[in-house]
């Protein structure tokens, strides 16, 4: 697990089960897991799609997303958000936090190229 969060740098805290459909319907949820992640983690780190990180350490949300599913860091993120680096701070969120946050992750993730039919 904190392989995760040294790869990751941290994902500077935010996020729990919620989903793309959760992202997709949760009535401001996207927008709030933006807010929150632009209040604590943008600092450090990028959040938009094509935005660069302000410490040189800390990976762009969008390439944290490619590497570990945000659903995987919901424990982390109640629990408190630990990393292998010493500018991190550590975050604790709540669920509802949480799930916004996720959300507003799971909205980074690439989606995958789905080649024309060939009908």
């Amino acid at each position: 697990m904190q392989n995760v969060f040294k790869a990751g740098a941290g994902l500077c805290g935010a996020m729990l089960l919620a989903g793309t459909a959760f992202a997709q319907g949760g009535g401001g949820t996207l927008a709030q897991g933006r807010a929150l992640i632009e209040a604590n983690c943008a600092r450090c780190h990028a959040f938009r799609q094509d935005d660069q990180s302000p410490h040189a350490a800390a990976p762009p949300f969008r390439v944290v997303v490619s590497r570990y599913p945000p659903q995987t860091l919901a424990e982390a993120l109640a629990e408190g958000i630990v990393s292998g680096h010493p500018d991190m701070p550590e975050f604790v969120f709540d669920p509802p936090e949480i799930r916004a946050i996720i959300a507003y992750l799971d909205s980074l993730e690439p989606v995958p190229d789905i080649p024309p039919s060939k009908d």
